[in-house]
C-alpha cells in the first residue's frame, strides 16, 4: 500500500471531473489548507459547515472532499466572531485540508446526475443540456440528464416515488391539473438548482423534471409549458457522499492508495418540512 498527498487525489480526480468543466461563476478545487501533506483520513461530505467540520475533527480526519464549495464567496476579513472565519480557523488549526468538486463534477460523465438518474432508475440516459466534449475523454458531456422511466406512473404518484427515492419527508410539485392524470414516461433530472435549464426538459421531450430550488414564477411557466415538476430540495445531491467515496475507494484498490475513507453522517439539509395538523 502507498501513502499519498493531497496532490495524487486531486490530480487523478481531475482527469475523472477537469475543472473546466466547472461553470464561470463557480469556485471548484482547493479551498483551504495545504494539498502537500499526505492524507491518512479523508470525508466525503455533501456541505462543509461547522457541525461537519467537528465531524471531520472527531473522526481525525485531515482531508475533507467536498461537492459545495466551502468557499463560495470570498471572506472580506478574518474575522473570528464571524461563524463562517471561526469554522476556516478551526480547519486551518487541525491542519485538515478541503477540496471541492462543484458543476463539474454535476456536468462530468458517471457524476452527480448520473448518480440521480440512477437513483431514479432512468435508462436510455443522456445530457439534459450539452456542454461541448470532456477535455480529458473527449466525449461529450452535459448538465442534467434525461432518459427513460420504466414505471407507469401519474404526476402524484411520480412525486410519491421521489419523496422514497430520496429519502425526503417532503417536496413540492408543480403540475397543470390538465396533466394530473397523464403517466410520465421519461424524466429530465438536474441536480442541485436547476429551474434555469426547464426549457430544455421540455424540448427534450420530458413528461417531469426533478430538481430543486423551483422559484414561484418559474413554477407558473413550467405550469403553462405542461412540464410536471417534482422540487425534493436541493439536498438530494447528499447522493455525492457516497458516490463520491465508492470512486475513491475503487481508485484505491486500483492504485494500492493506503488511507482511510468515510462518508459524512450528518443530516445538512436547512430545510424542515412541517404539515398541518388538526388540533381539534
Amino acid at each position: 500500500m502507498t501513502e499519498i498527498d493531497g496532490n495524487t487525489l486531486i490530480q487523478r480526480f481531475e482527469q475523472f471531473a477537469s475543472p473546466q468543466l466547472a461553470e464561470h461563476w463557480d469556485h471548484v478545487g482547493l479551498q483551504l489548507g495545504n494539498p502537500d501533506r499526505p492524507i491518512r483520513k479523508l470525508m466525503t461530505t455533501l456541505d462543509v459547515r461547522p457541525e461537519t467540520v467537528q465531524e471531520a475533527i472527531d473522526n481525525g480526519v485531515d482531508f475533507i472532499f467536498a461537492h459545495h464549495p466551502v468557499m463560495f464567496h470570498p471572506a472580506k476579513d478574518l474575522d473570528t466572531r464571524n461563524p463562517q472565519n471561526a469554522m476556516y480557523a478551526r480547519l486551518l488549526a487541525h491542519q485538515i485540508t478541503v477540496y471541492a468538486a462543484h458543476t463539474n463534477l454535476d456536468t462530468a460523465n458517471g457524476g452527480m446526475n448520473d448518480w440521480l438518474a440512477t437513483q431514479l432508475h432512468l435508462s436510455n440516459c443522456q445530457p439534459l443540456v450539452p456542454a461541448g466534449s470532456d477535455p480529458v475523454a473527449g466525449q461529450p458531456v452535459g448538465m442534467g440528464r434525461i432518459g427513460d422511466f420504466a414505471g407507469s406512473m401519474n404526476a402524484a404518484a411520480f412525486a410519491r416515488y421521489c419523496m422514497r427515492t430520496f429519502n425526503v419527508a417532503g417536496l413540492r410539485l408543480v403540475v397543470n391539473p390538465a396533466d394530473a392524470d397523464r403517466l410520465i414516461h421519461r424524466v429530465a433530472v438536474l441536480g442541485g438548482a436547476g429551474q434555469d435549464f426547464y426549457q430544455q426538459a421540455v424540448k427534450r421531450g420530458a413528461d417531469a423534471y426533478v430538481t430543486g430550488d423551483v422559484s414561484y414564477h418559474f413554477a407558473h411557466d413550467m405550469i403553462v409549458n405542461h412540464l410536471t415538476v417534482v422540487d425534493p430540495g436541493h439536498h438530494i445531491e447528499a447522493v455525492a457522499e457516497h458516490g463520491l467515496a465508492a470512486l475513491i475507494r475503487g481508485w484505491q484498490k486500483e492504485y494500492g492508495w493506503d488511507f482511510a475513507v468515510i462518508e459524512n453522517r450528518i443530516n445538512t439539509d436547512p430545510f424542515t418540512f412541517m404539515v398541518q395538523q388538526d388540533e381539534n
